[in-house]
């Protein structure tokens, strides 16, 4: 029931566009709105045949006095709304968290010499700014990358042209020298609008460019020049052929979708320039406990574009959002062309929609896995472990294993172990399948753990392989776990317990009983035990896929004339890596003990 006070600010409202900002008792801004009308829009939270959702119940529950704002139009009342909300940060609005300080990259186009660099402020100083990024790690990421393939100066020193001396940097071919004179201001321009363009996703562009300044260098003889730009067009080749889609959509658009938990909501956002995916970004929302996905939607799109320095002319969204014209007029405003939001049904765009969507799904996972990681969650997981389990105590130290192998072929088993709930990568082992023929995964596991527990009494007090688990996890069902239990009591490790994590349904297995044990999905000491399992089988794949590619890779330098194991040996050394030879210039494969330059030369023809 509203109080008197509330009931005169009701019959006194507007039948006006504005904003209406709804305060308790303490005067807290508690919620600020907008609305087409404010006499409808805000007697609707006192009606009494309205349904209302429990959070806005709570939120009317607590108002003591109305306070609003008359404007023209709903356009001007959402820009006022969105600077309300920003200024207030109330606590039952949707709120992007952290949406004040989002990073950005900027290009100093007021400068003789233009630096990149991150910043966080918004100014109208003649600078073109790329973002926002959701993190400062992200936007790091990108510099990192840019860095790599364009010859820009990161320093902060005035550029003279007149200096002793450059950095570093000059000599390994990351900045062209502008403070010594090594290069015009024309040419340096010219890596300024490369960047540019490469930030909008015009790549193809540039690679033509590229490819032509190479050719004319090399016309003019000028190899050294013509090697740098070539490594800029690999460069820009593997960074085009890695932010390829499947989905092929034309033109550009950011494709927006969110998953939600509870009173949060994970939010993914795909950047698609030229057919690209540019790049993306993660954000989280509060307070959306018993909103509505358009509502959720719509909070997300004013608050990120209110600060975007770019608004591509296409929005794919999972869900609708509330008030659709008005919010694409103000992009449009906002833009200077028209800007279309679209939800796709079917068809290229709706597979992009759910790609993000599914991306958005494993971001909210893993922030999970870090929320699960602070210290009081890990207690809580640890014991409700022990109590499912029924262990004798606490498993501070649990050890996961699992088998990867293609019908038998380069067959490997995994161990990792968690103590006190956290990964502990130091005590990892990998180990290759050497006794099993064929695709036997129970005789792999029996293999690993034989190998594992026959070390106890074999090595010193303060070797880890002498460090026994309070708990064994292997991935899979009954069997499994009887396979594992076998060569453990033959090792003489039966007094520790083990237990097997089906993954089909998620059901736990233990020794002497039958039915499996099966916790709640949202279960701490579940969600653990889930990351040990994933964590066993990722570390047996990479070992696998990487022993794989060494073997397909040695067998493809078997075919080549003139490379025997020696030179083989000798290239692995040097370059440290398979991925390293692949990727090396033949200088490098060239100046390696025992090649040759013409040898170099085959083995790039070859690979």
């Amino acid at each position: 029931m509203a109080s008197s006070l509330i009931a005169e600010q009701l019959k006194q409202l507007p039948d006006s566009p504005g904003v209406y900002l709804m305060k308790d008792a303490e005067g807290n801004i508690l919620y600020v709105g907008k609305a087409a009308n404010l006499r409808h829009r805000v007697r609707s939270y006192f009606s009494a045949g309205q349904k209302l959702s429990p959070k806005i119940q709570r939120m009317v529950a607590r108002i003591n006095d109305i306070d609003f704002f008359i404007t023209t139009s709903e356009q001007e009342a959402l820009i006022l709304e969105l600077n309300l909300i920003k200024r207030h940060r109330p606590l039952y609005n949707v709120s992007l968290k952290d949406d004040k300080t989002f990073p950005y990259l900027k290009i100093d186009l007021d400068q003789d010499w233009p630096r990149i660099h991150t910043t966080r402020r918004l100014e109208e100083n003649g600078g073109r700014y790329f973002g926002p990024f959701a993190s400062a790690k992200s936007v790091r990421q990108t510099l990192k990358v840019i860095k790599g393939i364009f010859p820009f100066r990161s320093c902060p020193r005035t550029i003279t042209g007149i200096d002793p001396r450059p950095c570093l940097e000059y000599y390994i071919h990351r900045c062209l020298g502008p403070c010594i004179g090594a290069v015009s201001k024309p040419e340096y321009d010219e890596v300024i609008r490369q960047v540019i363009l490469f930030l909008e996703g015009k790549h193809e562009m540039i690679v033509r460019t590229l490819e032509s300044q190479m050719k004319e260098a090399s016309t003019s003889l000028d190899f050294e020049k013509a090697a740098l730009l070539r490594d800029q067009v690999q460069a820009l080749n593997r960074v085009v052929e890695g932010q390829r889609i499947a989905a092929t959509v034309k033109g550009e658009q950011d494709v927006i979708a969110f998953t939600q938990d509870n009173n949060q909501a994970y939010v993914q956002v795909f950047f698609i320039r030229s057919d690209k995916l540019m790049g993306r970004e993660s954000f989280i929302l509060h307070g959306t406990r018993s909103e509505e996905a358009s509502q959720i939607m719509s909070s997300f799109i004013k608050q990120f574009y209110v600060s975007s320095p770019y608004i591509p002319p296409l929005l794919l969204l999972q869900h609708p959002v509330a008030d659709k014209a008005i919010i694409e007029d103000w992009l449009q405003s906002k833009r200077g062309t028209k800007v279309r939001i679209q939800v796709p049904c079917r068809g290229n765009k709706r597979q992009l929609v759910k790609i993000v969507a599914e991306n958005a799904q494993q971001g909210l996972e893993q922030l999970k896995i870090k929320q699960i990681a602070a210290p009081k969650a890990l207690a809580t997981a640890l014991a409700e472990i022990k109590e499912a389990l029924e262990l004798p105590h606490l498993p501070n130290r649990i050890e996961g294993y699992d088998i990867s192998n293609i019908q038998g072929k380069t067959a490997v088993g995994s161990m990792v172990v968690f103590e006190q709930g956290k990964t502990k990568p130091s005590h990892y082992r990998r180990f290759r399948i050497k006794t099993v023929a064929g695709a036997d995964d129970y005789a792999m596991l029996r293999e690993v753990l034989k190998r594992r527990f026959k070390r106890i009494s074999e090595v010193s007090i303060s070797d880890t392989w002498a460090v026994l688990p309070d708990l064994v996890l292997v991935d899979g069902g009954k069997g499994q776990l009887n396979a594992a239990r076998g060569v453990m009591r033959e090792a003489g490790a039966e007094s520790v317990p083990a237990a097997s994590l089906a993954k089909e349904n998620e059901e736990l297995f233990v020794p002497r009983k039958m039915q499996p044990i099966v916790l709640s999905r949202s279960s701490p000491g579940l969600q653990l035990l889930q990351r040990l399992r994933d964590e066993a089988h990722r570390f047996a794949m990479t070992y696998h896929q990487r022993l794989r590619k060494r073997e397909t890779f040695a067998s493809a330098l078997d075919t080549i004339p003139g490379i025997g194991p020696k030179r083989k040996r000798a290239l692995l050394k040097r370059l440290g890596s398979v991925q390293s030879i692949r990727t090396a210039s033949e200088e490098e494969l060239a100046a390696t003990k025992g090649m040759s330059q013409s040898l170099a030369r085959r083995i790039k023809e070859y690979l």
